[in-house]
């Protein structure tokens, strides 16, 4: 049954599948997964219709919340796992790409839900993922490439809040916009921070726990607070 699920995802989603569900996967846990994907596709056929633009495959997991869903636009086979948080709103929208899955219980906020400028938004390319428990804030440009992997709970901060008044309270000195960009083929392991004004290079590794401060060159792997570059995938 596991190689009649693969053929059948394969077919629907457009993409080859039959090699994930092999003999060990019995009957009851193959149905399951195809009940779930089921569930999941009707709520998608639900939402779909908000978003600016929707092709192919479009699933959507249980108490997905997407708000302003006009400002979205998702490439074929994308997936909104259970959980997850998709704000719209922005000056240039949030484009995803072909293979695109948004984790559990990730937040992806461009502009507060209460109001205020709207942020600048945020750019995903094909076969990437946003690891679940993630945060992006997207208040200025963020920009992630083509298969892109980012473990659970990374976050990237495209702001910086303003301090260098004493005389003022700091939550009334607004906030500097700046980008980030994470380009192909690179891995964003646990609990690793990427801050505003950032460019993570092609190739490059940010192990797990790290915070990223500065750029990082194409294929380095970097670990540590603040990252520093520990060797070369070279």
């Amino acid at each position: 049954m596991g190689n009649f699920l693969g053929k059948t995802i394969s077919k629907l989603a457009g993409i080859d599948l039959s090699d994930r569900f092999g003999a060990e996967w019995d009957s009851l846990s193959t149905l399951g997964v195809m009940v779930r994907m089921g569930i999941w596709m009707f709520r998608g056929m639900l939402v779909r219709w908000r978003f600016g633009a929707a092709k192919g495959l479009f699933l959507i997991g249980k108490d997905v919340t997407i708000r302003q869903a006009s400002y979205i636009k998702a490439g074929k086979n994308f997936i909104a796992q259970d959980h997850c948080e998709i704000n719209g709103l922005s000056q240039k929208g949030l484009v995803f790409g072909d293979k695109v899955t948004i984790g559990s219980y990730a937040i992806i906020r461009p502009t507060n839900l209460y109001g205020g400028e709207a942020g600048v938004g945020l750019k995903v390319g094909n076969n990437s993922s946003i690891g679940p428990y993630a945060y992006i804030g997207c208040s200025g440009y963020i920009e992630i490439g083509d298969n892109v992997m980012m473990s659970p709970r990374v976050s990237i901060y495209s702001e910086n809040h303003n301090f260098s008044e004493t005389t003022i309270p700091m939550i009334e000195q607004g906030v500097t916009r700046s980008f980030v960009k994470i380009e192909d083929d690179c891995w964003l392991a646990a609990n690793s921070v990427i801050l505003a004004g950032v460019t993570v290079g092609k190739g490059s590794v940010v192990a797990a726990g790290s915070i990223v401060t500065k750029d990082v060159p194409p294929y380095s792997i970097v670990a540590g607070n603040p990252a520093r570059i520990i060797k070369s995938r070279k």
